[in-house]
């Protein structure tokens, strides 16, 4: 399977823009706030790449899709944190926006690739059995 190169892909993009922007704020808090919540919400954003860019590697479609399903679960967990962040006083009612704007345009962008990719395997499938 022909694979557009990860880092060209607009959700690893944006995947990067949210794991940046998380990675700024949570390297201002103390330590017992980074080394708790900050920690999970740092390693949740991480993943959601990391998943992007593993799948792109794997042999199969069926590989890859497993693994965009991975980032997505990985970005549900990073709106947990972040919801644990405010609620806690970690995060301002500003920040929490901008971070969540970021999420807004990634997770659709994430559910639709995945619809694209799992589409365009199940194609691949049909014309084999043809």
């Amino acid at each position: 399977m022909a694979r557009a190169n990860f880092e060209n892909l607009r959700i690893y993009q944006l995947s990067e823009k949210l794991t940046d922007q998380i990675w700024d704020l949570v390297s201002l808090w103390d330590a017992f706030a980074r080394d708790t919540v900050g920690r999970q919400l740092v390693r949740a954003a991480d993943s959601i790449g990391a998943n992007i860019a593993e799948g792109s590697g794997r042999g199969s479609s069926q590989d890859y899709r497993r693994f965009l399903r991975i980032s997505r679960g990985s970005l549900y967990e990073t709106l947990h944190w972040l919801r644990r962040a405010y609620m806690r006083k970690l995060l301002s009612a500003k920040q929490t926006k901008e971070i969540r704007l970021v999420i807004a345009e990634l997770s659709p962008t994430l559910n639709a690739y995945l619809r694209s990719v799992s589409k365009s395997a199940s194609l691949k499938t049909t014309e084999r059995n043809v």
